[in-house]
């Protein structure tokens, strides 16, 4: 079996001609300094499925991607580090960037920046087409952020609203793009921009995403320091969906194997249910999780062009349509990514699960559902009351 490979974010100086390890991606930005024989590389290492072996790809150097990406909501606290993470891929020729005000600061700023993408910044409305244009993937961190008290629920009245209106943005100029959604209640905010989809006849459930990577990011952090591992070797998968109740770990699946106490598993189950609500109460009412969700979108992001670009064993745990949970039309779980964004939706890791696990899902099944519903029928609602 594979040793599973999993994501880390570490700034290193390594020489510019070592080769990440088979399996890896980075962003290699060796333009930092061109005179210097060493380059700064972010690298994000997707995990491979334990069932399957891992094949030797050819990692996109510095400067060799062509693909155009579009941030919508590029101003806010998780839009501007997820915007320079972006732009220190390799595999992104064009980044634009999309607020209905204060993008054109940002822009400035990150064009100054020697990486090779091209930054370009886009305000209000009228500007949206223009920033879709020829976008080959599109990420919405859009929306306003949790409050102390608030849980991802509370957002949707004012978020459901603007998800809706910027996919049917992206239906309009960008129907073949793959459509990372982050603004909250994810649960809710994907259905709601797979029936907008729906309705402009550019639905395509392989290139709609949830982006649930926070989920993985938090628990491999929580069980390595637990446990006392190496941070780069473990990975977690996380599956239901990305709200408190609807989030679950599999630590019986993490890797590498490790044991755990039934006190162990409920307090670290806990803990990544809840991470987001304990980063909104140490920021005291100044937002919620910015500089994680950034870097957990930036993961899923590279992951995502990956396999655009044709890589293999891309792999992720993200929330899309599937069958994997019958009930549930929605579901997060690992994935494999490729050309036409989901190339399979891997239920093997809900087989074998623990006692407690299975009770679990058992539980969070009704709760997606209901969110899962909520969204459906806010744009049902809202179509019929355009029609009367």
């Amino acid at each position: 079996m594979a040793a599973a490979a999993i994501a880390t974010l570490s700034f290193s100086s390594v020489p510019c001609k070592k080769r990440p390890r088979h399996g890896a991606s980075s962003f290699d930005a060796q333009q930092f300094s061109n005179s210097s024989s060493y380059c700064h590389s972010l690298t994000l290492r997707p995990r491979v499925p334990r069932s399957r072996a891992v094949s030797r790809v050819v990692v996109a150097q510095a400067g060799s991607g062509s693909y155009k990406v579009a941030i919508l909501g590029a101003a806010g606290g998780i839009g501007q580090p997820l915007s320079l993470l972006a732009k220190m891929s390799p595999l992104v020729s064009a980044l634009h960037l999309y607020d209905i005000a204060n993008v054109e600061p940002v822009t400035a700023d990150l064009s100054h920046c020697n990486t090779p993408a091209q930054v370009a910044g886009f305000t209000g409305k009228d500007a949206l087409a223009g920033c879709l244009s020829g976008a080959d993937v599109v990420v919405i961190p859009a929306g306003v952020p949790r409050k102390p008290g608030m849980t991802r629920d509370d957002l949707f009245s004012v978020n459901a609203g603007i998800v809706r209106d910027l996919v049917a943005a992206v239906a309009d100029h960008a129907p073949g793009a793959l459509v990372h959604v982050i603004s909250n209640p994810v649960n809710s905010t994907v259905p709601i921009a797979a029936e907008v989809l729906k309705q402009k006849g550019a639905y395509d459930p392989r290139r709609l995403f949830g982006v649930t990577t926070l989920g993985v990011v938090r628990a491999n952090a929580f069980v390595a320091a637990r446990k006392g591992l190496p941070v780069a070797e473990v990975d977690v998968p996380v599956v239901g969906g990305h709200a408190a109740a609807t989030i679950l770990p599999l630590l019986s699946k993490a890797r590498p194997k490790a044991a755990f106490t039934d006190e162990e598993v409920e307090e670290l189950t806990a803990r990544i249910r809840d991470a987001g609500t304990e980063v909104v109460e140490a920021k005291a009412g100044a937002g919620s999780a910015t500089l994680s969700m950034a870097y957990a979108a930036a993961r899923f992001l590279e992951a995502s062009l990956r396999g655009l670009d044709g890589h293999d064993d891309v792999y992720e745990c993200t929330y899309v349509q599937s069958q994997v949970v019958p009930e549930l039309p929605f579901f997060a779980c690992r994935v494999k990514l490729g050309r036409d964004g989901v190339e399979e939706v891997l239920g093997s890791e809900l087989r074998g699960l623990t006692d407690y696990e299975a009770r679990e899902l058992e539980d969070l099944k009704p709760k997606l559902k209901a969110s899962i519903d909520k969204g459906i029928a806010y744009v049902q609602q809202n179509q019929e009351a355009a029609l009367n």
